[in-house]
């Protein structure tokens, strides 16, 4: 009696979970999102002073899904993982890919999306083509940070690539005012980008240069959070609302009117 009592007491033991980072948000009522300063169609203040953006709406779906508030908190491009990884944010929600390096600090969902690096120049300039890009001694501007970062020299390996920290609009400024010959970053990101400016002012290459996952990230002690993330994305992919979401903001610039 004395010894199934004690693997009884074994059992109950074993089966109690301590709380995780989803009960916490679920308890204090709020789900807090690092999102980037400037990052559209992902993540931005439109006109309205409005935190808005593909990543971000589908963040608040999230918090609305879970019956809480959401709270975006806002950082630069290089500040996302360090903002996760200190437990100011609970949860990222960027144009970021899940590259094996980064998720050595962090852990990601699935892919919510997939998009590609594509090169550009200022319209009308001695840069027309990605051949162009690719001449000895061109500056090329990448986000700090990103994954155009670290494909930039081998895309470019006689260019010279010069980092901004920031938004993407820095790239599309650069390479406007003549900072830097060509830019590279994701196609999604330089299209919805280049349409704020005036009609011919980037020239957009269309060879994809890479293609690559965009997926939301937690930390390695949020594992409960994650199952969740993964198993919305499932939800939202089956019920529409994901393919709603980037045909309204990454695939057409439906959005600009609005916002």
């Amino acid at each position: 009696m004395t010894a199934a009592l004690a693997i009884m007491g074994q059992a109950a033991s074993s089966a109690k979970v301590e709380a995780g980072t989803l009960d916490e948000i679920l308890k204090r009522g709020e789900l807090r999102v690092a999102v980037q300063t400037q990052g559209p169609p992902f993540s931005f203040m439109d006109k309205n002073g409005k935190r808005t953006g593909s990543a971000v709406e589908l963040a608040k779906l999230m918090a609305d899904k879970m019956g809480v508030k959401v709270v975006y908190l806002d950082f630069d491009w290089d500040g996302l993982l360090p903002a996760l990884m200190s437990g100011k944010a609970d949860i990222l929600a960027a144009d970021m890919t899940p590259t094996l390096a980064r998720a050595t600090k962090v852990a990601f969902t699935k892919p919510f999306m997939y998009v590609g690096a594509v090169a550009f120049a200022k319209g009308g300039g001695a840069f027309k083509s990605l051949e162009d890009c690719k001449k000895p001694g061109a500056t090329i501007a990448v986000l700090l940070g990103s994954s155009g970062e670290k494909l930039a020299p081998t895309v470019f390996p006689q260019g010279k690539i010069k980092s901004f920290k920031g938004g993407g609009t820095l790239l599309l400024d650069a390479v406007a005012g003549g900072q830097a010959d060509c830019g590279l970053n994701d196609n999604s990101a330089v299209a919805a980008q280049a349409s704020a400016y005036d009609p011919g002012t980037i020239a957009i290459f269309p060879e994809l240069l890479s293609k690559e996952p965009l997926a939301y990230a937690v930390r390695y002690d949020s594992l409960d959070l994650l199952t969740w993330a993964n198993l919305f994305i499932d939800t939202a992919t089956l019920d529409g609302s994901l393919q709603a979401n980037l045909d309204y903001w990454v695939t057409s610039a439906k959005w600009k009117a609005e916002h």
